[in-house]
């Protein structure tokens, strides 16, 4: 632990350290995780344990993000790290967002990461077909934000973008910090309802002034997907609701209305019908210039009508 980096957006309190990067404000005991598991308290001093710890790094398509409306047709260089500070029955990414950063987990620095960045961009034989950025994903990237606060700028003067997938479940002041060095993001957002949020372990008002605020950012494209859960967020008047609220931000925001296939606690349900799908999708769009179905083909389940 004493080599690692200290985190930012904590105070001391006792022998304890409160972390004010997101809404659960976890009082994190000395020796203990927070909610996130990717910080840590260590004789008075919270540490970011998940700084450049490396879960995942690959070069996908732009539109796997998903980022429809964003470099369409390019690639991106994707980084993942461990832990998240939600806790979805479904999640797609379990192995990595519900458990900390192993001890023998690889570790990037800034530099390194902005080196294979740079080597993805100009073609190489292990990235042969170009890139435009780094993509932090596949867990929540914003429970590491000193990482990101660290290599935005080293990507920028690279030429690179930057970009988050995230569930923007996080306070104002550190997603204003990290807004300003974001060229677009894909914010995940659960449900419309503050139920959906509350059982997984979230806040939809936090996740709603944060959509907001990267919308009406001038440097910052932003899309919107909503993974459609059978009997948890489906219901036509949710989506209706969702679709209506983001037109009131912006009607150019894309959507994508996304199909759910079993994972992590919710391996006993079905995988979202089709039809679903595309009756929300429909919805939304009488509301939204660009609503996108996404996950309608997957190899590994029979296609659901």
């Amino acid at each position: 632990m004493t080599t690692a980096t200290e985190a930012s957006y904590y105070k001391t309190e006792g022998a304890a350290c409160r972390c004010l990067l997101c809404p659960h404000a976890c009082l994190v005991a000395n020796g203990k995780t927070g909610r996130c598991r990717a910080r840590a308290a260590e004789g008075g001093v919270l540490y970011a344990t998940g700084y450049g710890a490396a879960a995942s790094l690959a070069l996908d398509p732009i539109e796997k993000k998903p980022l429809y409306r964003f470099h369409p047709g390019s690639s991106i260089l994707s980084y993942g790290s461990y832990g998240c500070n939600m806790g979805c029955a479904w999640c797609q990414n379990s192995s990595i967002s519900q458990c900390p950063p192993p001890p023998d987990a690889p570790r990037l620095t800034p530099e390194e990461l902005t080196r294979h960045a740079r080597a993805a961009a100009t073609g190489t034989q292990a990235y042969p077909h170009g890139n435009v950025g780094v993509a932090f994903t596949y867990n929540e990237p914003l429970v590491s934000p000193e990482f990101i606060l660290d290599a935005a700028p080293l990507l920028h003067a690279a030429g690179l973008a930057v970009v988050l997938v995230t569930n923007a479940m996080i306070h104002e002041a550190p997603f204003a910090d990290i807004l300003k060095h974001t060229d677009a993001m894909n914010i995940d957002l659960k449900g419309f309802s503050e139920g959906v949020y509350e059982r997984n372990g979230g806040s939809l008002n936090s996740v709603k002034r944060n959509i907001e605020a990267a919308a009406k950012s001038p440097g910052c494209h932003i899309e919107v997907t909503t993974l459609i859960v059978p009997g948890e967020n489906d219901a036509q008047e949710g989506i209706r609701a969702e679709a209506e609220w983001l037109a009131s931000i912006d009607a150019g925001i894309p959507l994508h209305i996304t199909r759910f296939f079993p994972r992590y606690r919710s391996k006993a349900k079905e995988p979202t019908p089709i039809k679903t799908i595309e009756s929300l999708a429909g919805i939304a769009r009488g509301y939204l210039r660009y609503v996108y179905a996404g996950n309608i083909f997957y190899a590994g389940f029979p296609e659901t009508k």
